[in-house]
């Protein structure tokens, strides 16, 4: 049976207050899976695929700003946002362009800027994220080597993990449970995390944000978090000893534990 891809899929699951879930770069909402049957006890869940991914039609213009719109487009009103990586700066997108629309945050290995800048006019220098030539050697291999060059990235997105070997076998595999992003997609998704940089705006996230982060997070450095952090309005960190980039997937109990302490869903 072929599947004709939405404009924008959203799955449902759950009953409860409602909670959004954004996945990070190259993947789709099957990434949340391990984690949507103890949420969805307690919440609506609404498991979105990012323009271009999964199911999810690409658009057109392909940045940060449209994204965050075609998303908040089809969100029901008022919600709790849990956005993880790349996912995590379109949450912060959708908060900044559509205050309204959101209650509060919770970004998971995410950071205003992936990549290290030199100081520029009234920014700056920042070391919180990782050398842009990495990013840039992902896109020279994208069009010799799509598989190879995602499980680098995947591999990347674990090193210092205690469970590396775990949670790396858990993305492949939910990698493989919806159809593959063109190589243009992914080409497109991974200019936005070069060019992005939130932190002239984080100061204007004014809905409540949870961070939480692994202490090994070598993609999205924990020192990322400790910033937004002293930039937030109303911010709360829970860092994770011993995660990497997906805490979600490593320390499944620890993140539904976070995510439920913040969000209170039974006093909703």
């Amino acid at each position: 049976m072929n599947i004709i891809p939405a404009n924008i899929h959203i799955e449902t699951a759950g009953s409860g207050p409602n909670l959004v879930l954004l996945h990070g770069w190259g993947m789709s909402g099957a990434v949340w899976q391990p984690v949507v049957k103890k949420l969805s006890k307690l919440f609506t869940l609404h498991i979105v695929d990012l323009p271009g991914m999964g199911l999810s039609r690409p658009t057109e213009p392909y940045h940060l700003h449209i994204i965050a719109e075609k998303v908040a487009e089809m969100l029901p009103a008022s919600v709790d946002i849990i956005g993880w990586s790349w996912g995590g700066q379109v949450a912060m997108r959708i908060a900044l362009d559509h205050p309204d629309a959101v209650r509060r945050l919770i970004l998971v290995g995410s950071t205003p800027c992936f990549v290290n800048k030199e100081e520029f006019m009234t920014q700056a220098e920042w070391t919180a994220g990782i050398a842009p030539d990495v990013f840039k050697r992902f896109a020279e291999s994208m069009d010799s080597d799509y598989h190879k060059t995602l499980t680098q990235f995947l591999t990347l997105q674990c090193m210092g993990d205690i469970s590396a070997r775990l949670t790396i076998r858990l993305l492949r595999k939910k990698l493989e449970e919806r159809p593959a992003p063109t190589t243009q997609t992914l080409q497109r998704a991974l200019d936005i995390l070069l060019e992005t940089d939130l932190r002239a705006e984080v100061e204007y996230l004014r809905k409540p944000t949870l961070l939480i982060h692994g202490d090994r997070d070598t993609l999205a450095p924990v020192q990322a978090a400790h910033w937004m952090m002293q930039n937030l309005p109303v911010g709360y960190l829970r860092v994770i000893s011993g995660a990497s980039h997906a805490p979600f997937l490593s320390h499944q109990e620890q993140f539904v534990e976070a995510v439920t302490q913040f969000l209170e869903p039974t006093s909703v």
